[in-house]
This record gives C-alpha cells, sequence and structure tokens, in this order.
C-alpha cells in the first residue's frame, strides 16, 4: 500500500495540502515502512500560483470551474490513503471519489503519523480541519 503525506522539508506535515512543496509516498506492507519517495509538488492550483476563492456555491461539483483537481488525483493515483494536516472540503470529496482513504490529523510528523496508521492509533478529524 502506498501512503502520500504532504510535506515541506520531508519530515513533517505540511498544514495546508495545496501549499505543499510536495509530497512524502510511504510504500508499506505488513505494517511496515519499505520505502520513501518525494514527489515534488508540481501539480496543485495553490503551488502554480493559481490563487482561487471558496464561495458557497463551490461547494458542489457542478462550479469546479477551471479548479479542477485531476492534477492532483492523476498524480496521487498509485496511492490508497493520504494523510494530511488540512485540506479543502472539495479535495476531500474528490480524494474519496477516487478511492482513497483520507486521514486529517494534528500528527506533525510524517513517519509518526503513518506509523500511527498501520497501527490503526491515527486519530482523524475530517471535519474540523478543513479550510
Amino acid at each position: 500500500m502506498k501512503i502520500a503525506v504532504p510535506s515541506n522539508d520531508r519530515v513533517t506535515l505540511c498544514p495546508h495540502f495545496g501549499r505543499t512543496e510536495g509530497f512524502l509516498i510511504f510504500q508499506t506492507s505488513n505494517q511496515q515502512v519499505l520505502t520513501t519517495e518525494y514527489r515534488p509538488n508540481t501539480f496543485t492550483h495553490h503551488v502554480m500560483g493559481q490563487e482561487h476563492h471558496h464561495g458557497h456555491e463551490e461547494h458542489s461539483h457542478e462550479h469546479h470551474g477551471n479548479h479542477s483537481h485531476n492534477r492532483i488525483l492523476n498524480a496521487l493515483e498509485d496511492c490508497e490513503v493520504v494523510i494530511a494536516g488540512g485540506m479543502g472540503y472539495r479535495l476531500q470529496e474528490d480524494l474519496i471519489q477516487a478511492g482513497k482513504e483520507i486521514y486529517i490529523t494534528s500528527q506533525t510528523e510524517a513517519l509518526k503519523a503513518v506509523t500511527l496508521f498501520l497501527e490503526n492509533k491515527l486519530v482523524s478529524d475530517k471535519d474540523s480541519c478543513c479550510h
């Protein structure tokens, strides 16, 4: 299983998924991390300088307009789980629709968050961490 974690420094979780400099990709098997890869973030709108504003009407899928999450979904398509410090509601919905398990956590260390997930001890608070 592959687990994606947004990180600016390859150690800690980036608190804002879309503004991260890259993603740590943990390859796991039998509740152990086998390998770790870093994918630079060249695909989110925030990092490419395409800021946007979330109005109430934007929460429905009919209003995605130019703010599609397809690039993110494609970049993380081989990952089954995403662990983040926070992400927008629409992105969270799109990742879930793409079959990803989403965990929003206050854990700041990427490897610790993955280890807790593998031990079924990672606390997720999807509702309070979205922005």
